[in-house]
């Protein structure tokens, strides 16, 4: 597996954070996003069913954990960090459920041309080169397979303040989404859908326990959503779902 510098710092990076017994404080702020996965999970359930799926980039396997309900065909997944595949392995053991993980550079996989129905991810593209990460789905997406990712932006500048108060809490080579990236998933991707998640929920997220059973989140989730309809309020969203299709 031929690894470029950008690949090894994030290898290393992702393998001394799942070493750690302790998660990230900001995972607190996550809270915020629940209806961003409410959604994800929506499309999977929905579409999962008999397709060969990829998880792109998969770190401990929880996404597979859930997914593998939908009744797959075949679901992988890949990571660059060894600690998080092992750990991922190490679940699907105890679970007993019929799923593989595999040490892989999501850039240059080891597939076939066309071995996919979906391939989905989350939080993995603005680590590596995006263009590149897109070539690479698009070659192991079977025809009218389908991508499913969630993206932070990088046009908010209050998070883009936090960001650079805490260099420590992500790798040097992050770079969230912003309108170049969309361009380019245009230019290779058909029936793109972009939605947008985290603004009033992400302000307010002291002000509510549980999403799931908040009202006082479901109406800031609505209140996003109507606002996310004017371009300018675009610009403040963290989160964003994007879903396409192989031509």
């Amino acid at each position: 597996m031929s690894l470029t510098e950008i690949n090894i710092r994030e290898k290393n990076f992702h393998n001394e954070l799942q070493s750690k017994k302790k998660g990230r404080f900001e995972n607190v702020f996550y809270k915020a996003l629940y209806n961003i996965h409410e959604d994800f999970f929506d499309f999977l359930k929905d579409n999962a069913k008999n397709s060969e799926i990829l998880d792109y980039g998969c770190g401990v396997g929880s996404f597979v954990e859930k997914v593998i309900n939908f009744s797959p065909k075949r679901i992988v997944g890949i990571d660059i960090s060894e600690v998080s595949i092992n750990k991922a392995r190490e679940k699907i053991k105890k679970s007993k459920n019929n799923a593989n993980f595999l040490v892989d550079n999501c850039e240059k996989t080891k597939f076939e041309n066309n071995s996919f129905n979906i391939v989905y991810g989350s939080g993995i593209l603005h680590h590596l080169k995006i263009n590149e990460c897109l070539d690479e789905i698009h070659r192991i997406l079977k025809p009218n397979g389908d991508l499913l990712f969630i993206e932070p932006l990088g046009t908010n500048p209050i998070i883009n303040f936090y960001r650079r108060l805490t260099p420590k809490s992500r790798s040097i080579d992050e770079h969230p989404f912003v309108n170049k990236d969309f361009e380019y998933i245009n230019n290779k991707f058909v029936k793109i859908k972009i939605k947008y998640y985290g603004f009033l929920t992400l302000l307010f997220f002291p002000f509510y326990k549980s999403p799931a059973d908040s009202k006082v989140f479901k109406l800031l989730s609505n209140l996003d959503q109507f606002l996310f309809r004017f371009k300018i309020f675009k610009l403040f969203a963290w989160s964003v779902l994007i879903s396409a299709k192989k031509n």
